[in-house]
């Protein structure tokens, strides 16, 4: 392993996963994580992220892979790129929504050097990625001092710019399972201008057996302090037979949960009515692909 000394912070190149969750562990709060650098490096120019320690994770074993197959679903290591991961056949065919969320990123140096880990892993809730992937039941493989453990994205994000992770964790990987028979889903968001960071991000995906919904997840990103699931709206869905007035239903169980924020981008206002059109409509539109077999 290098290990270089710069100023003003040490600068390392593990190439083991032990290697990492170490440095972690013993430099703790003061040490970054960088795999593709696209916010990080900015961050630490800004001033708005303190680095004592770099750690760059892009030598390390075991973090560039991609693999699917139709039982186990997609998995992906932390180092895949947005751009491979857009450009994958089964990702515009099996998993359509994600890619969306991730072309809608439109700078294409962010796609060719940024990671899909390292997206989530800021646990920011201005992204489109994370309910996008949460609909889809994504969960995180993260390694530690006491080995490998999953977690659920939903799960990962606990308060603003906070996640999960415990003292020498990071994330090595992602897994999203195959898509039930049956399945739709949509994603919608609403920005100010193209390439700008949502206001609102929204993705509902629905699970039909018959005229039943088997399974319901709506995702949402940019609204709330957090990236987070509507699981009391998911819960008016789920085993209900479908209908225009359902949909209604958990769109406003949806908004009596929501607590939105005000930022630079929108007003808490805006958010709070217009995040229950865009779930209306996205949860019509992921039901008319789940009933057609468009997914």
């Amino acid at each position: 392993m290098n290990r270089i000394h710069l100023t003003p912070f040490e600068y390392f190149e593990p190439t083991t996963q032990k290697e990492v969750s170490d440095l972690l562990l013993k430099y703790g709060s003061t040490a970054q994580i960088m795999a593709g650098g696209i916010d990080l490096i900015p961050r630490i120019r800004q001033g708005s992220v303190k680095a004592d320690q770099i750690i760059n994770i892009q030598n390390v074993e075991g973090l560039k892979y991609y693999r699917f197959d139709e039982v186990n679903g997609l998995e992906f290591g932390a180092m895949a790129t947005l751009h491979e991961l857009e450009m994958t056949y089964e990702m515009k065919n099996v998993y359509p929504e994600l890619q969306k969320a991730i072309h809608q990123i439109t700078s294409t140096q962010t796609r060719y050097m940024g990671t899909a880990v390292g997206n989530i892993a800021l646990a920011t809730p201005a992204t489109d990625v994370g309910p996008a992937m949460m609909a889809y039941d994504a969960e995180l493989i993260i390694f530690g001092p006491e080995g490998e453990r999953r977690e659920s994205v939903a799960d990962f994000y606990v308060d603003y710019r906070k996640s999960s992770l415990r003292p020498g964790e990071f994330i090595t990987g992602v897994h999203i399972p195959a898509p039930e028979p049956g399945t739709g889903a949509r994603f919608i968001n609403r920005n100010r201008t193209h390439g700008d960071i949502a206001k609102i991000s929204v993705t509902c995906l629905l699970t039909l057996e018959g005229d039943t919904i088997k399974k319901a997840r709506i995702g949402l990103g940019s609204v709330a302090p957090i990236a987070l699931r509507a699981k009391e709206a998911e819960a008016v869905l789920e085993g209900q037979k479908v209908s225009e007035e359902l949909f209604i239903k958990a769109s406003e169980v949806m908004q009596e949960n929501l607590h939105p924020i005000s930022d630079i981008r929108s007003t808490a206002e805006y958010r709070f009515d217009v995040t229950r059109v865009l779930v209306e409509r996205a949860l019509l539109s992921a039901y008319e692909k789940a009933a057609g077999g468009e997914e």
